[in-house]
């Protein structure tokens, strides 16, 4: 890449960073919010498998917010169910598996 070539990639990064700081800020503050919710459902998740209401009624977070992150989670090899509590599902963290 020639010299004249990095100056105009540079504007060019500096223009789009000005032009989508709002969209910056606000993705930030939201993945800020998401990794607070799921630190409070791992710490409910810690100590025994959980299913979404209990997780709910201990963080006292929306049970629908409950399910979302833990899909997530699921998907991302982060918790696995491990059986039935009645109706529902029992969710276990994956590192608290692996002990």
């Amino acid at each position: 890449m020639s010299k004249e070539d990095a100056k105009k990639r540079t504007a060019i990064l500096k223009r789009l960073r000005e032009e989508h700081k709002d969209t910056v800020a606000g993705a930030q503050a939201l993945l800020k919010e998401q990794k607070a919710i799921r630190r409070q459902i791992c710490q409910a998740m810690r100590d025994a498998p959980k299913t979404v209401p209990e997780v709910a009624e201990t963080t006292g977070l929306p049970a629908n917010q409950v399910l979302w992150h833990i899909t997530a989670m699921k998907k991302y090899d982060l918790a696995v169910e491990t059986g039935m509590c009645g109706e529902y599902y029992l969710y276990q963290l994956v590192e608290e598996e692996k002990k």
